[in-house]
C-alpha cells in the first residue's frame, strides 16, 4: 500500500482546469538518475544535484530510498552526523525508519508520514531503521529531499517537525482518477500541513491507469515531477517518464501528468508521482557533503564548527550511537 490511501470518490476535488485559457507548462527536459550510496551503504536513486542543479532550484538534493525488499539483517541507515544551511525531508512510502537529533526530537516514520528536520545553523541526527525491519526484513521505500534556505535564514535555530500520515491533505482530481496528498505548500488552494520557511510544494499522487490529472502550479515556482513507481507521460506533449526519472517543466501556471495504461505489476497498480516546485532563491551555493551555505569559507567553519563540537550535543540515552571518524565529512 503506498502510503496513506482514501476512497476518491470522498475526498475534495481540484477544480477542473479549461484547456483554452491555462498556461500549461512544457517539460523542459527529462532526466535519469544516478546510482548512488548513501549512510551505511543503502543504495539510492539521484535525479539532483547535477549539472543542471540550478534547474531545481531551492531544492539541493532528492533521493529516492528503494523500493527495495530488504532481507533479515540487511536493512542500513545512516548514523549520527551532521548538518548546516538546509532542510531535509524524508518521506517514507512503505516501512518505517527512526529518527533522532540533537534537539531532544525523533520519532518513528512510517508508512506515509514524513520527518521534517530544519538544519539551520546545525544539528546532528541519524536515521535508521528500527529494530524488527533489521531483524526480520520487508519492504523499505521513501525518499529524502533537501530544501535550501536563502543566507538570511541559514543561522536559523534548528527544529523538527513530524508529520504523520493522517495529517497530509487529501485531494482527488475531478474525475476522481488522481489521489493527491499534499505535504506541505498550497495546490488548488489546499494547504499541506509542513511549514516551510522557503516557499514550496510537495505532494504525492497517484494516478490510476490511464487517467489523466492536471494540476494548478504557483506561477513564480518550478516545476519537477518524479516518478516513484510505475509509468506514465508528463506534459501535453506527453513526454515519457517511466519510474526513476525526472520532468522539468517550464514556465507557465499549470501541468498535467497522464498514467501508461498498463502499469507494473509489482507497484500498486497506479502511476506514483511526487511533484515539488518551489521560488528559486538565485545564491551562491557553497556545499560540501552535509553543509550547504553561500561561501567557502562558510564551508570551512561549518567543518570547524562541526569538529569542535559546536553542532549540538547528542542526548545522553542516545550515545551508544556516537559518531566516528568513519562519519566526518
Amino acid at each position: 500500500m503506498p502510503a496513506v490511501t482514501a476512497d476518491t470518490l470522498s475526498l475534495p476535488r481540484l477544480e477542473e482546469l479549461p484547456e483554452v485559457g491555462t498556461a500549461w507548462r512544457p517539460v523542459r527536459r527529462v532526466v535519469d538518475t544516478v546510482k548512488t550510496f548513501e549512510g551505511e551503504g543503502f543504495p539510492v536513486r539521484r535525479p539532483f544535484p547535477s549539472k543542471d542543479l540550478e534547474l531545481a532550484d531551492p531544492f539541493l538534493l532528492l533521493d529516492h530510498l528503494g523500493a527495495v525488499e530488504y532481507a533479515p539483517g540487511e536493512a542500513k541507515g545512516a548514523p549520527w552526523h551532521p548538518h548546516r544551511g538546509f532542510e531535509t525531508v524524508t518521506y517514507i512510502v512503505d516501512g518505517a525508519f527512526e529518527h533522532r537529533d540533537t534537539t531532544g526530537s525523533g520519532g518513528l516514520i512510517t508508512d506515509g508520514a514524513t520527518q521534517w528536520m530544519t538544519a539551520g545553523a546545525g544539528i546532528l541526527h541519524d536515521e535508521m531503521p528500527p529494530e524488527q525491519l533489521i531483524m526480520k526484513g520487508g519492504l523499505f521505500h521513501g525518499i529524502q529531499l533537501w530544501v535550501n534556505l536563502p543566507a538570511n535564514l541559514k543561522w536559523t535555530p534548528p527544529r523538527y517537525q513530524p508529520i504523520e500520515a493522517n495529517d497530509v491533505t487529501l485531494l482527488s482530481s475531478p474525475d476522481g482518477g488522481t489521489l493527491i496528498r499534499i505535504i506541505a505548500g498550497e495546490l488548488g488552494g489546499h494547504e499541506g500541513p509542513g511549514s516551510t520557511w522557503t516557499p514550496i510544494t510537495l505532494a504525492h499522487v497517484s494516478v490510476s491507469p490511464g487517467a489523466r490529472v492536471s494540476l494548478p502550479w504557483a506561477p513564480g515556482f518550478n516545476a519537477l515531477a518524479y516518478s516513484l513507481a510505475g509509468n506514465g507521460y508528463a506534459g501535453a506533449e506527453r513526454s515519457l517518464l517511466p519510474e526513476g526519472q525526472m520532468a522539468l517543466f517550464g514556465d507557465g501556471d499549470a501541468f498535467s501528468l497522464t498514467a501508461d495504461l498498463v502499469q507494473d505489476s509489482r507497484g500498486t497498480g497506479n502511476w506514483e508521482v511526487l511533484v515539488l516546485g518551489g521560488q528559486p532563491i538565485n545564491e551562491p551555493v557553497a556545499r560540501y557533503g552535509p553543509f550547504v551555505m553561500n561561501t567557502r569559507q562558510e564551508i570551512l567553519q561549518a567543518v570547524e564548527d562541526y569538529q569542535a563540537g559546536r553542532l549540538g550535543t547528542i542526548p545522553a540515552q542516545w550515545l551508544p550511537h556516537q559518531t566516528t571518524a568513519d562519519d566526518k565529512p
